[in-house]
């Protein structure tokens, strides 16, 4: 199984009912799990508008005594931590899993390179890092045990190697048990107003602390791992969590060294009584964790009073940046034994490929036009979150910021406002729904004249082509919510729907919308390429 296969099987064995998700990069196989499996067995899923109402939806029926899930990418938790943190306090009624794909290196996010471990300190939130797609599904398997237990959601983070990977799973059995939920009437139980809500927070550490007594006390979780009981390096130690584990055990191998490994399975609370006694008798630990250095913080602070002359190695040995990878834990690991290591030079010169729209992709014909209807030098371009944001690249090389979900419409009007200069921003049609429509409401009732170009390629294209609700869903009874039909409830009056490849057509509109004193809206219609 992939990592996020094996995130969907460890939820049927811990009983879900309940599952909604907005698809992104590197958890989008969840959902596209989920929805081929959940009509099948009488679960409800659903791809939801965005992740803060994913997750809101998620809740209401975990509030209501349904088992539920909700997984998204370390951006969407931006979005959903609005909500994620107050219901933490609230607590819940049934278990709740929150999963999130998290992206060191930017294979798939180009935004920033987010580490979401902050949000488990920010809200409070029990945090589990799995390293292999066994445990995936274990792991999703106890965060649903846990979540139950002390009425509280936990969070799961992967990063793109853990979601990604390939590895066989052992599968336990379980049980099909699909029931209507009730949501239970409690004065003030789920109500965030002081002064309870400092109650709440009250009752929250006490969870946070018999969790990590919990945690603490069960022996296959954060385990000691050493190769063999010959030829062990003492007074030395690693301590790591998620896939960094897997590269600190390639790297003793290479080196042909044998150290102890601490593997941390519980980022959030961490089992202070398991790191005290793995450091209590060591001279040097190296921490061995992606982007910021949040186990070493912590561990530096365990060992004052546990081990005051440890010495602890992290950040200055291993990168801030980017992805690790075996070498880089080879160098560090070799500064901890006080070894030399030369990597090996390769001489390969590779090719770097540009990314580009596919052969045939309507958004050719998009900036196609734009090109030959302005001088590119004189307008702003803003990009978005999906397909467009490849108009950044060569050979198109259009795009001069580019931001988040719906941030094109928004940064348009601030440059409206304060400069005489002509704008288009461009936003896809998944990404309008998603945060687009209040960018555009903000826009006529501010009275901003951007020009904004809505890519309606009538799906999720570069996630893997989930719907959204301008697309009709199969076996839908409902009709389809249109998206000019919304442009015109935002008061947008200089509206025009064009395939794009009526170029012609297409240029006209641009020049004439782009001096209208009023926000303007073309909508450039044709159907994504690769929808057979």
């Amino acid at each position: 199984m992939l990592g996020n296969e094996a995130i969907v099987r460890g939820a049927l064995e811990g009983a879900v009912q309940f599952i909604t998700t907005y698809p992104g990069t590197p958890t989008s196989e969840i959902g596209d799990a989920f929805v081929k499996i959940a009509p099948q067995k009488n679960i409800y899923f659903e791809y939801s508008i965005n992740e803060k109402v994913a997750l809101e939806t998620a809740a209401g029926a975990s509030l209501s005594g349904l088992k539920s899930l909700v997984a998204m990418k370390n951006f969407g938790l931006n979005v959903a931590s609005d909500f994620l943190i107050p219901l933490v306090y609230t607590g819940i009624s049934e278990a709740l899993v929150v999963i999130v794909g998290d992206d060191p290196g930017c294979t798939s996010s180009g935004q920033s390179e987010q580490d979401s471990r902050a949000f488990s300190y920010l809200a409070r939130i029990p945090t589990m890092e799995p390293t292999t797609p066994q445990e995936c599904k274990d792991f999703v398997k106890l965060a649903f045990e846990i979540s139950e237990k002390f009425q509280i959601p936990v969070m799961v983070k992967l990063t793109t190697r853990a979601a990604l990977q390939s590895g066989i799973v052992k599968l336990d059995r379980f049980n099909w048990h699909r029931h209507n939920g009730k949501f239970i009437k409690n004065p003030h139980q789920f109500v965030i107003l002081p002064p309870q809500v400092l109650e709440m927070k009250k009752g929250l550490l006490l969870k946070i602390g018999k969790i990590k007594q919990e945690i603490s006390a069960r022996p296959n979780l954060n385990k000691v791992f050493i190769q063999s009981r010959t030829n062990i390096l003492k007074k030395l130690g690693i301590i790591t969590s998620g896939v960094s584990f897997l590269y600190s055990q390639e790297a003793l191998q290479e080196l042909k060294l044998n150290i102890p490994i601490l593997k941390l399975d519980f980022f959030y609370p961490l089992s202070q009584t398991k790191i005290k006694k793995f450091i209590q008798n060591l001279d040097k630990v190296l921490i061995v964790e992606e982007l910021e250095p949040y186990l070493e913080k912590e561990i530096s602070v365990i060992a004052k009073n546990t081990n005051p002359n440890l010495e602890i190695l992290g950040k200055k040995q291993i990168p801030l940046i980017g992805e690790l990878n075996t070498d880089k834990v080879i160098s560090a690991i070799a500064q901890l034994a006080d070894q030399k290591w030369t990597p090996l030079l390769s001489t390969a010169i590779i090719s770097r490929r540009t990314p580009q729209f596919c052969p045939g992709c309507p958004y050719w014909f998009i900036f196609q036009a734009v090109k030959k209807a302005v001088d590119v030098k004189k307008v702003i371009f803003g990009g978005e979150i999906g397909c467009s944001m490849l108009a950044g690249f060569k050979p198109i090389e259009i795009l001069d910021y580019l931001y988040c979900m719906g941030s094109s419409i928004s940064v348009a009007c601030g440059i409206k406002k304060s400069t005489n200069q002509k704008v288009i921003s461009f936003i896809g049609d998944s990404s309008f729904f998603h945060s687009g429509i209040p960018a555009l409401i903000n826009s006529a009732y501010n009275q901003s004249n951007p020009l904004i170009i809505i890519l309606d390629n009538q799906t999720t294209a570069m996630t893997g082509h989930q719907p959204h609700p301008g697309i009709k869903k199969l076996g839908q009874s409902m009709p389809i919510i249109k998206i000019e039909n919304i442009v015109k409830a935002c008061g947008i009056e200089n509206l025009k729907i064009i395939d794009p490849i009526k170029i012609d057509e297409m240029i006209s509109t641009i020049k004439d919308f782009l001096n209208k004193p009023r926000t303007s809206v073309i909508i450039a219609r044709r159907a994504c390429i690769k929808i057979k």
